[in-house]
C-alpha cells in the first residue's frame, strides 16, 4: 500500500492576507482560488511539489456550529492553539531569516529540540501555527 498526503486544511480569516503570507512570505504558488458567495477556498503549495498542498478555508463552514461555538473557534484559531502544519527545509536558519524579515509573526526562533529536530515557528495571518523543521542530513 502506498499512501501519501495530498492536502491538508487550515482556516483563514482574511483570504487576501493569507494569500500574501503563503505566496509572498513562504514562496508558495497559488493553485486554486475558488469562491462561493462571500467565502473563498485557496489551494497553495510549494513550487515544484504539485502533489502537496494546503487548502485555506473559511473556518466553521458547513458545520452545525452555533454562533457562540463559531466565536470560540475563531478565538482558538487566533491563539494558534487549534490548527497548524509542519513544513521542512534543508536550511532552517536561512528560511527563518527570510520568513522573519518578511514580517511573519515569530513564535519561536530556531532551536534544537530534545526530540531530535531543529525547528522554528511562526503564525500565519489567521493565527495558525506554522513550524519549519530542518531536514536531517543524510
Amino acid at each position: 500500500m502506498d499512501i501519501t498526503i495530498q492536502s491538508s486544511f487550515l482556516p483563514h480569516t482574511d483570504a487576501e492576507a493569507s494569500v500574501a503570507f503563503y505566496r509572498d512570505v513562504l514562496g508558495f504558488e497559488v493553485r486554486l482560488d475558488v469562491g462561493y458567495e462571500d467565502m473563498r477556498w485557496i489551494t497553495v503549495g510549494p513550487v515544484g511539489q504539485p502533489d502537496t498542498a494546503i487548502v485555506l478555508h473559511p473556518p466553521g463552514v458547513g458545520s452545525d456550529l452555533t454562533d457562540d461555538e463559531r466565536e470560540v473557534l475563531l478565538e482558538i484559531i487566533a491563539k494558534g492553539s487549534y490548527f497548524g502544519v509542519n513544513l521542512a527545509t534543508d536550511d532552517l536558519d536561512t528560511a527563518f531569516a527570510a520568513v522573519a524579515a518578511a514580517g511573519a509573526d515569530v513564535v519561536q526562533e530556531p532551536v534544537d529540540q530534545d526530540y531530535g529536530v531543529r525547528d522554528a515557528a511562526f503564525r500565519d495571518p489567521a493565527g495558525n501555527l506554522i513550524r519549519i523543521q530542518q531536514n536531517q542530513k543524510g
